[in-house]
């Protein structure tokens, strides 16, 4: 089975365990879930969902993260972690949008790089959940499992797995093609003891244990 074979087969699969597949983080407005990536950093989705449920109810507009001091927002989302950083990033990027871009998420990479904060992860997020178009966002669980089902080897870098992946998987589903990795990274192909017995692609995966 070639690599393209075996992610056309990992794609199928997936599929069928996780015919669902969105976005884990909570939001409303295009800048919101531009926000909520950013604060999930070294936190996790859940604990930023509780925290942008408040947040977004105490800054319910561009507007008002841009005029916040950044005191009051760190204050709002302490509980994310590195909140300082992301504070001062949450208000530049709203000020920045209001002023460059409309008040608008923009909808390409190369604006989108130019956002305090964002990284290829949040905006290949963005153009995929967003703005519908091929997306890979390589966040810890597609690096974890491309190496695992050997998409790549031994490759730490996101940029490379990214690379790879366009090379491997269907532009149509690759956005949705990563969200169903992160499902199925924390039920079955966790970080420590993965749970190989019971796991839906152990035919396909090159890493599944023999016998």
């Amino acid at each position: 089975m070639t690599k393209k074979e075996r992610a056309a087969a990992v794609t199928a699969l997936l599929k069928e365990v996780y015919p669902d597949a969105v976005c884990a983080l909570h939001y409303t407005h295009d800048y919101e879930l531009l926000f909520a990536t950013r604060l999930s950093a070294q936190c996790t989705d859940a604990r930023v969902n509780i925290v942008t449920e408040t947040l977004f109810r105490q800054f319910p507009t561009l507007e008002s993260f841009a005029a916040a001091p950044e005191e009051e927002i760190a204050e709002a989302i302490k509980s994310c972690g590195l909140f300082r950083t992301k504070a001062r990033d949450l208000k530049a990027c709203a000020v920045m949008l209001l002023e460059q871009f409309d008040g608008k998420v923009p909808d390409n990479m190369t604006d989108l790089l130019k956002l305090p904060g964002v990284g290829r992860k949040t905006a290949n997020l963005i153009l995929g959940d967003i703005y519908h178009q091929p997306a890979i966002v390589t966040d810890t669980h597609c690096i974890r499992l491309s190496n695992r089902l050997g998409f790549v080897k031994n490759e730490k870098d996101p940029v490379k797995v990214e690379k790879a992946l366009r090379a491997l998987i269907d532009p149509a589903e690759s956005s949705d093609f990563c969200h169903r990795l992160v499902l199925f990274g924390r039920e079955y192909c966790t970080a420590r003891s993965p749970k190989c017995a019971a796991c839906p692609l152990g035919a396909v995966c090159p890493s599944h244990p023999i016998g």
